[in-house]
């Protein structure tokens, strides 16, 4: 089956996490970029905090990795997300795809699955594109925690 076969199937909604092929998995991806954020644990609260602070290899324009195939090598604490950490990983966002699918929740409204590209999700703030900066850029973390309704 050719990509835009596998898209008029709706794979998505019959198969389970560890079912999907490679290509199935990487095109699950909505390309948001907060799997690419750095989070932090609150040392006074033990609480998991959020930040506008990307990975130093994520395209800020375009929320892709610059290196995706190289990432660990440049980026040792970059996870590989498999079907295990979307079910059990707090800090996915609610509207992550590959958690949505473990939850046999549909897949958002302006997910580029569903519209084709990434605008919408760029109209509807989903993504972290104009909302981040580069770790190398950071400055203190007390001025990079967030609170972001997604």
């Amino acid at each position: 089956m050719n990509k835009e076969e596998l898209i008029k199937s709706r794979y998505w909604e019959h198969k389970e996490l560890e079912e999907l092929t490679d290509e199935e998995w990487e095109m699950l991806c909505d390309g948001c970029g907060h799997c690419c954020l750095t989070k932090l644990i609150d040392e006074d609260t033990d609480e998991l905090v959020y930040t506008n602070v990307a990975c130093n290899l994520l395209d800020l324009e375009s929320c892709s990795c610059s290196n995706y195939l190289n990432r660990h090598k440049f980026e040792p604490d970059c996870i590989k997300l498999d079907a295990h950490l979307a079910r059990t990983l707090p800090w996915l966002p609610s509207t992550c795809a590959y958690r949505r699918v473990a939850e046999k929740k549909p897949l958002p409204f302006w997910h580029p699955l569903l519209t084709g590209d990434k605008r919408k999700m760029y109209r509807y703030g989903k993504s972290v594109k104009g909302k981040v900066v580069h770790e190398r850029n950071r400055g203190e973390w007390e001025e990079h925690i967030v609170v972001w309704k997604l």
